[in-house]
């Protein structure tokens, strides 16, 4: 079977549900991740979501970050919250385990701080945070089971992934501690699902300033990362570049991939 797998997000869910609503009915994906629903788990419009087949399951927030997965496949279990600082109130990750034709599958949604401005404590709340992404990461990979991270990872991964790299380098998202984590999420073994179908210039965010949209001024902070064996049965990624485009939209378009299981 095919498996379409997105991550999408979303700026606020009672904002744009019609937008979601939209691209639902007519893309059709299994597997939805959205960041930024903006709303504590009550406040979810679970209902209209509901009545296109999909099962929800969030982990929210009030005003601010919270993520939600939504799937047309039963899930097995629902884990949320990254683990590492207990004090850690932000709504930043939920993950959710489905069987399939082949197995099972495990599907990790997060947004990742931004971590800006970098003199502030969110900088290096950004960086404890993507330390303790790793730790958790490599636990899940020593499962040996198709694993999908995805979500709003707040970061250019290579100069390709921006308009104009030199006007970013600095920023939290696109600096050598941000990178150097990253590339430690890489070398335990997960694949950047784009990158491993293609090298070609591709954005996933365009700022609601200056004219971002409109120029192409975007860059690509919006990611799958695969276990091997989640990569070993990567078909196709595509970028839905023209919701952009859409009535109010988000200022990010969703990212599938297709899987064989």
């Amino acid at each position: 079977m095919a498996l379409r797998i997105a991550t999408w997000n979303i700026n606020g869910i009672k904002a744009r549900i019609e937008l979601l609503l939209r691209w639902l009915e007519e893309e059709k994906p299994d597997i939805v991740g959205l960041q930024e629903i903006k709303t504590v788990d009550e406040g979810f419009p679970r209902a209209e979501i509901e009545a296109l087949g999909y099962n929800i399951e969030t982990h929210g927030q009030k005003s601010w970050n919270g993520v939600a997965l939504l799937s047309k496949i039963p899930f097995d279990e629902v884990h949320r919250g990254l683990p590492g600082e207990a004090e850690d109130e932000q709504a930043r990750l939920i993950e959710g385990v489905f069987s399939v034709e082949g197995g099972v599958v495990r599907v990790c949604n997060i947004y990742l701080p931004n971590g800006n401005p970098v003199d502030t404590e969110k900088f290096p709340y950004k960086l404890r945070w993507m330390d303790r992404l790793n730790r958790f990461v490599e636990g899940r990979l020593e499962l040996e089971e198709p694993f999908i991270l995805m979500g709003d990872f707040n970061l250019i991964p290579a100069p390709i992934d921006a308009h104009d790299p030199n006007a970013w380098w600095g920023d939290a998202l696109y600096r050598p501690e941000s990178l150097e984590r990253f590339r430690i999420l890489s070398n335990l073994g997960m694949t950047d699902a784009l990158r491993a179908i293609s090298a070609e210039q591709t954005f996933t965010f365009w700022d609601f300033q200056a004219g971002a949209w409109r120029r192409n001024a975007g860059i690509r902070i919006d990611h799958l990362m695969l276990s091997p064996q989640a990569a070993d049965r990567l078909d196709d990624v595509t970028v839905h570049k023209d919701v952009r485009g859409w009535d109010k939209p988000s200022d990010h378009v969703p990212v599938e991939g297709v899987f064989s299981f």
